[in-house]
């Protein structure tokens, strides 16, 4: 069971296949793409990342959340944890990598703390690693600011898939 989580704007919830096309769309908007990607998303790619999302929560027991703005009920990102067997030095081992994307509409508006706050916190009472792992381009200023803000500190500079990123953990709190 997927848990439903709630802050004063925000529901976080499984993915489901009505979020299809606001899931690709947001992932062809150069602001998303340009940050983690590098391209826009096929609708191939974009429909393979929405089942992943799906599939994470039964095979591993946790996963990503939907975002979804509580006023308007609009798909507005995900965000959560997963495991993407990434092949990167230094490896994550069996961390929990945590990963969020907003849409530019919701740029600037708080939502990416609230919601990321909301999801370390379920993390600090879920799980029994000692910590949680992401990893952000150097050029991401307003996700390393999130991440900081909601306890990740930069452990390396490293790269993935060729590309410069930064690494950055946050111990759970128990």
């Amino acid at each position: 069971m997927i848990p439903i989580l709630e802050t004063e704007r925000l529901i976080l919830r499984p993915h489901n296949r009505e979020d299809f096309e606001s899931v690709h769309a947001m992932w062809q908007r150069p602001e998303i793409y340009m940050q983690i990607t590098g391209k826009p998303s096929t609708r191939e790619q974009s429909w393979a990342r929405l089942l992943r999302y799906a599939g994470l929560w039964p095979l591993i027991g946790y996963g990503f959340w939907a975002v979804e703005e509580r006023a308007s009920r609009q798909f507005v990102g995900e965000l959560g944890f997963a495991n993407f067997e990434r092949q990167i030095d230094p490896p994550f081992g069996d961390a929990p990598e945590m990963g969020w994307v907003l849409s530019p509409e919701v740029h600037g508006m708080g939502f990416g703390s609230e919601a990321l706050s909301k999801v370390v916190a379920w993390g600090d009472a879920f799980f029994k690693h000692d910590r949680a792992l992401c990893i952000i381009s150097p050029e991401n200023a307003a996700s390393q600011r999130i991440a900081k803000k909601n306890g990740f500190r930069k452990i390396a500079e490293t790269t993935y898939t060729e590309e410069p990123v930064w690494m950055f953990e946050r111990r759970f709190r128990r």
